[in-house]
């Protein structure tokens, strides 16, 4: 199973629209208006936020059920001056989350009281404490004095913790943006003083969607304001919203899109010590920022601390108020961060060479690597998903048992999936998409076999499916267009990048570019007789030998502008190709 061998089907939107009539209202042209078509908006109301919307138009706080009283009983025990501890999350969204509600309390504080507060947090750690509040923790800050418990990113779940923590006299706020676990039916609540979630029955806040970190921020916002804390630093705080939503990977629509559109804007002059520190040592611009930097470069920098070390040091990054501290914390996670993507790397040249030579036949991939970290199970799953086209569970050793990670492919349920093999998993749990495990590792193949066995997949399901915003030959591009399309950023889930098509282009010219030769810049010439730049970011070498004999070629593109000694042209950037 070769993956120069896996096919593809292009497939073109077909959602409706008077395209010419919206430009004509909107400013912009048919394509952008097809293009917010493809993304689900329907009314002019909904374009005309998508394209000129301010953080004016984000969604009040108090639309939040719980939110008021959440900020009232922390305003309450700020006064009282009783000890707070946040509990965060060793992941971006946690991490980002107790930063906000730890600079936003000491913040609040200082307005109401004079001086900071006892306020501090705890992150538990991935291997010793596992995701969220647990009972070590809530013994510690029992031991610790301290009075009210508020979560961050976690929570929602932790109904016996919880319950703990309020048989040891404390006061227990819960803000966490996860699904309500159910019972019978029923959403089974925490036994907090205060939840704060929009995913619980009841919610009326417009938009659900949104990160543990918003929630923090919006919390900020109402705390902030009863507290008199002037509304500049609050909003000096949406940057960190926005690496978080991108982090966690959110749906950029609606406020996301907004919370991450103004975020990306504020961090090109961030006075983040840390931010920006992180930035300086990736070699980033910060004033050409986009989400795809927060997404790959920033986050996967924060998320290393967390996977490899601990994730407190990405949170006294965020909190660094000292330069050399900023600057020392920052080349830690780069390195760290370096040393993550050498390990997975091998981890997932280990999961190709099994797939290969044992499982090509497999629909379901069930891979062992015990010699991986357990903490990158998941970025390997998902690697080889994409290589394939499968379902695929990455398994480590771990002190008892093997945990797993899974990622999943738009037509196979992974958590039904993995209810069915229940017997053989000492603890589960996930959704469509991604699931976690442990099982024994004797049960392994048996898992691997029952998987596969009764998978329901068709091998229609395996194949990829490419989808087309517009069919657009290159000479309809221009320098106006490529500008255009620039105002529809951020890009991300939810709002993926514009994917354009052309057939039957002639090669007339194809070299290979860079030191690993991992670029291909093919000379293109359309039926007009105009010619354009493709550039196609794979294996040289590789396409070369697929192009030998062959003169023409479909491609999938987006169309940008190459810069070079003062020189503006127009090239696209192949996605997808078929050569013939």
């Amino acid at each position: 199973m070769q993956q120069d061998e896996k096919k593809e089907v292009w497939m073109v939107q077909t959602k409706r629209a008077d395209f010419n009539g919206l430009s004509k209202k909107l400013g912009v042209s048919p394509v952008s208006v097809r293009i917010m078509r493809n993304r689900g908006m329907e009314s002019e109301e909904e374009m005309r936020r998508y394209l000129y919307g301010t953080t004016e138009e984000l969604y009040s706080p108090r639309l939040m059920k719980g939110m008021e009283d959440a900020v009232g009983l922390l305003i309450k025990k700020l006064h009282q001056r009783k000890k707070i501890r946040i509990i965060g999350d060793y992941d971006i969204d946690g991490v980002c989350s107790t930063c906000l509600l730890f600079t936003g309390l000491r913040q609040a504080s200082l307005v109401l009281l004079g001086d900071t507060g006892e306020i501090d947090y705890e992150i538990p750690d991935r291997i010793k404490d596992g995701y969220g509040i647990n009972v070590s923790i809530i013994q510690a800050a029992a031991a610790d004095g301290i009075d009210t418990l508020i979560t961050c990113d976690n929570g929602i779940a932790a109904s016996s913790e919880i319950r703990l923590a309020k048989e040891l006299g404390m006061t227990v706020i819960v803000t966490d943006h996860h699904e309500v676990p159910v019972r019978e039916d029923r959403q089974e609540l925490p036994p907090a003083d205060v939840i704060v979630d929009p995913r619980q029955e009841g919610e009326q806040y417009p938009f659900r969607e949104i990160c543990g970190a918003v929630v923090a921020y919006k919390l900020l916002e109402l705390l902030y304001e009863h507290a008199g804390v002037e509304k500049e630093a609050w909003q000096s705080l949406l940057e960190i919203a926005a690496v978080a939503t991108v982090g966690d990977v959110m749906r950029l629509q609606d406020e996301n899109r907004l919370i991450v559109k103004y975020g990306l804007r504020q961090m090109a002059c961030t006075k983040n010590l840390g931010l920006r520190m992180l930035m300086e040592k990736n070699g980033l611009d910060p004033q050409a920022l986009s989400a795809y930097h927060i997404g790959f470069v920033i986050g996967p920098c924060l998320n290393a601390g967390g996977r490899l070390q601990t994730a407190k040091l990405a949170l006294k990054l965020l909190l660094a108020e000292r330069e050399d501290e900023a600057d020392a914390l920052a080349e830690e996670l780069k390195s760290l961060n370096d040393l993550r993507k050498d390990m997975t790397r091998q981890g997932e040249e280990e999961a190709v060479r099994q797939v290969e030579e044992q499982y090509h036949g497999d629909r379901i991939l069930v891979l062992f690597l015990p010699d991986c970290h357990e903490s990158l199970a998941g970025i390997i799953a998902g690697r080889i998903r994409e290589r394939y086209h499968r379902p695929v569970f990455v398994l480590t050793r771990g002190e008892e048992l093997v945990k797993g990670s899974g990622r999943s492919i738009e037509r196979y349920h992974m958590y039904q999936a993995l209810c069915k093999t229940e017997d053989l998993l000492p603890k589960f749990g996930g959704h469509p998409m991604a699931a976690g495990l442990s099982i024994r590792e004797e049960d392994i193949s048996e898992f691997r076999r029952r998987l596969n066995e009764d998978c329901g997949l068709e091998p229609e399901d395996l194949v990829p499916r490419i989808w087309i915003d517009v069919p657009m030959p290159l000479d309809y591009v221009t320098e106006s267009l490529v500008g255009e399309l620039g105002a529809l950023e951020p890009f991300g889930q939810g709002n993926e990048k514009p994917q354009f098509a052309q057939k039957d282009l002639i090669i007339r010219s194809a070299r290979v570019l860079g030191k690993n030769r991992n670029v291909v810049k093919l000379s293109l010439l359309t039926e007009s007789g105009s010619l354009m730049d493709g550039l196609i970011f794979s294996d040289g070498d590789t396409f070369l030998r697929e192009q030998a004999g062959r003169e023409r070629i479909d491609i999938v593109y987006y169309p940008n502008i190459n810069e070079y000694n003062g020189k503006r042209t127009l090239q696209a950037v192949i996605k997808n190709y078929k050569l013939h």
